[in-house]
């Protein structure tokens, strides 16, 4: 019997009904101030997640024992920021609505606002982990309030002061590393301070966005902004690890631009990074049937 071809990550092949998670994807760069090519991040993604394994040593977990459902890309406006905005928004809101996590490939780092509009309806109490080489905290950017450059701003005008916990940054104006001290919780260069975090997280509803620019360009150059004094992958990924034993809501991976890396190593660490938060998000209900 013939099929239609229908391409989804790695192993993401539940139905809606049975998932825990729904993956989706924001195709969406229209913001992008150095290097533009995020938007075809989910695109490759998808079809690059076929050389790599749905087993993960790391936590002895497999994808094919996970229930994750892939919705798909959604067919966002480029030319009015504020009509992309609101379908991610629409597209999160209704993944939450039906009791399922909402699982984000960006795209530039401002698609992280609309999927943050939607979970802090739901959730008033939200707080935000988020790693990056970028503070991402400007008031504007070359007049535009809605930028890649200002989205943890944006973000903040949602869910206020202490809600915000950066960490791996490196990068921004002196006024943003100065603002931040009064409003969120800034921690330079590295993720090592990301205990203090989950210890007063506790319990409480997070969302959990990664810039992957977070990651040393001499690992990761496969990105728009990229910043030198970065994470190894390594680091990352046992620090997220770490982020999703959290009460995760929400979560997204922002920022590869696969192009700008011709070897595919770039695209080959968001993917090993994408299959451990997946399988970690899922690891209490998969631990739970193996006991059945």
């Amino acid at each position: 019997m013939l099929k239609a071809n229908v391409e989804t990550f790695l192993g993401c092949e539940s139905e809606l009904e049975a998932a825990r998670i729904v993956i989706y994807g924001a195709p969406f760069d229209s913001t992008t101030s150095y290097r533009p090519g995020t938007r075809f991040a989910s695109k490759v993604m998808r079809a690059e997640s076929y050389g790599l394994e749905t087993y993960s040593p790391y936590l002895d977990l497999d994808m094919e024992d996970a229930s994750v459902f892939d919705s798909g890309d959604l067919e966002l406006c480029f030319g009015d920021t504020e009509l992309a905005l609101g379908a991610i928004e629409e597209r999160a809101a209704e993944i939450l609505k039906e009791g399922k996590l909402p699982f984000m490939i960006g795209g530039e780092h401002l698609v992280t606002l609309g999927a943050m509009r939607a979970a802090v309806k739901k959730y008033p109490d939200l707080h935000i982990i988020h790693f990056d080489a970028h503070t991402d905290l400007r008031e504007e950017y070359l007049g535009a309030t809605l930028s890649h450059a200002s989205v943890i701003r944006r973000c903040w005008d949602l869910v206020g002061d202490d809600r915000i916990w950066q960490f791996g940054i490196r990068s921004g104006m002196k006024e943003e590393f100065e603002w931040a001290k009064s409003h969120t919780h800034l921690f330079r260069f590295d993720l090592s301070h990301l205990p203090e975090a989950i210890a007063q997280l506790q319990g409480k509803p997070v969302y959990f966005t990664i810039d992957l620019d977070v990651m040393d360009p001499s690992v990761f150059p496969g990105t728009g902004t990229p910043e030198y004094g970065g994470v190894s992958f390594e680091e990352l990924r046992k620090a997220a690890m770490a982020g999703c034993g959290l009460n995760i809501v929400g979560c997204d991976i922002v920022e590869l631009s696969p192009h700008l890396d011709q070897s595919g190593a770039s695209t080959a660490a968001a993917l090993k990074l994408m299959r451990e938060m997946l399988l970690k998000l899922e690891e209490p209900y998969i631990k739970k049937s193996e006991l059945i």
